[in-house]
């Protein structure tokens, strides 16, 4: 069986908003920080009815308005506009997967890349995400692969090449 897969495509901004939302959403505990929100807001709001501590409370409640604004700016402004101002997500990608590494190519890059380059993997519905550093990785959008079977050749050299993958399929 050849094990080896050649893709080429570019990326869309979905395919990039998905991929910095997954990448966001598995570094941060979403839940806890959605929670400490709620939890100083409710805060704010009982010490503002209390007559001795509306400073307090008003603080408290701004504090959660500008971390509610903050995730929220995460999800949604900051990827969106990342993604319009960057050159490299809008040139052709061409990619081919082979036991011995990736062939990367654009119109400004041409580089054969070892497989132990990439330190981890997130697997969500949409993409795999490959890591090259703490906050670097590289998407590939899942619909690259002309089928199933591409797909589940790629995947066996990921498995094979990657030893931490953590899916959220």
């Amino acid at each position: 069986m050849d094990s080896t897969i050649g893709v080429s495509f570019r990326y869309t901004q979905s395919d990039y908003l998905r991929a910095t939302r997954a990448n966001f959403g598995s570094r941060r505990r979403l839940w806890f920080d959605i929670a400490v929100v709620v939890i100083v807001a409710a805060s704010g709001l009982y010490l503002l009815a209390s007559q001795d501590e509306r400073w307090v409370g008003s603080i408290f409640l701004g504090l959660s308005a500008i971390f509610a604004l903050v995730l929220a700016a995460g999800f949604t402004i900051i990827p969106s506009f990342v993604f319009r101002r960057t050159p490299k997500f809008h040139e052709e990608y061409s990619l081919v997967f082979s036991p011995e590494g990736i062939h990367f190519r654009t119109a400004h890059i041409d580089s054969r890349l070892q497989w132990g380059m990439y330190s981890r993997a997130l697997v969500d519905a949409h993409s795999y995400l490959l890591y090259y550093g703490p906050r670097s990785f590289t998407i590939i959008p899942k619909r690259v692969f002309q089928d199933t079977h591409q797909r589940e050749t790629f995947e066996q050299l990921l498995t094979q090449h990657i030893r931490q993958i953590v899916r959220r399929d």
